[in-house]
């Protein structure tokens, strides 16, 4: 089925007390606006409006929702608020703030602060084309990682779940910290039954639970987190969850890994990486202690050549 590109708001629309600049992202449940707040500081705004369920042509400002996508809607549209409710009352130097939330339109709008950087997939898509080699280095993954658990771990702190961590969704500012985005997929799982909606995951970073109607805990943001260390280092996600259950084929990868990467490291991304969610580390916390260890043990490049050289000989 192909889903339409829904309009988006028109560049200078006043909502709420905000102007909107410009559209910088579309999205399959949301379109996110550049966007100034009364004191011309600039704004994300983010706007909820799934494709798959609602239809906004342009020079229209209310979507259009089909009778029999409508109760699908509003149950979207509360998960959305109730995200927004959640992740304002986060305050994390790696979580992208949430300023503000209202109704508009038929519809949420979440208000984030705007920062200046490039995701971290388009990080990788830049070394991949210089030709880097590694396409990461172990510090800049332990570095960059270290910080995105302190993060999850906070959201994690107040009940909710990520559910789409990857490349995409890790922000790095322009001094490099990392910063998770893209809550888009959040739910407050720790204490609700989702099986009523269900956001679109990626093949790949998704753990094996997300396609079944097995519990999900910390431990399936932990299994994506392994997957994103995983693209750091391979350039390309691992075998998607369902793939790995009939033929999985990770050995593979991980044996050639052994020559660029310490047994240290690729041992936590083996372990993130189970497909059964009892075999991975079942808090954020757990998995912190080996990295920070990790961290804190800094190879440098002569290291590296000794382990290589060992690994040689």
């Amino acid at each position: 089925m192909v889903v339409q590109q829904n309009a988006a708001l028109p560049d200078g629309l006043e909502i709420s007390g905000y102007r909107i600049v410009k559209k910088i992202a579309v999205g399959g449940f949301s379109i996110v606006y550049l966007a100034q707040d009364a004191d011309g500081q600039d704004v994300a705004i983010k706007e909820y409006l799934p494709a798959a369920l609602v239809h906004r042509k342009h020079g229209e400002l209310l979507p259009v929702i089909a009778p029999e996508h409508r109760d699908l809607y509003r149950i979207g549209l509360k998960y959305f608020f109730d995200e927004g409710r959640a992740l304002a009352s986060i305050v994390h130097p790696n979580v992208i703030r949430v300023l503000n939330f209202f109704r508009a339109n038929e519809t949420v709008y979440l208000v984030m602060s705007y920062e200046h950087g490039r995701s971290l997939q388009e990080h990788l898509a830049r070394r991949r084309h210089k030709g880097y080699k590694p396409l990461v280095s172990e510090s800049a993954i332990r570095r960059i990682f270290a910080q995105v658990m302190d993060a999850l771990r906070e959201v994690h702190t107040h009940k909710l779940l990520h559910l789409d961590l990857k490349p995409a969704n890790i922000y790095l500012r322009t001094d490099g910290t990392p910063l998770l985005l893209d809550f888009g997929a959040a739910r407050q799982t720790l204490q609700t039954d989702l099986s009523t909606l269900h956001p679109m995951y990626t093949p790949g970073f998704a753990a094996p639970e997300l396609y079944t109607k097995k519990e999900l805990g910390p431990w399936t943001d932990i299994y994506s987190i392994g997957a994103s260390m995983f693209n750091c280092m391979v350039g390309v996600p691992p075998q998607s969850a369902t793939e790995r259950t009939r033929d999985d084929r990770m050995d593979e990868f991980y044996g050639e890994l052994e020559t660029i990467y310490s047994p240290e490291l690729l041992k936590l991304v083996r372990w993130s990486l189970m497909l059964d969610p009892l075999q991975r580390p079942q808090s954020v916390f757990a998995l912190q202690k080996p990295m920070r260890h990790l961290v804190e043990q800094e190879i440098t490049p002569n290291t590296l050549l000794s382990r290589i050289r060992k690994l040689v000989n």
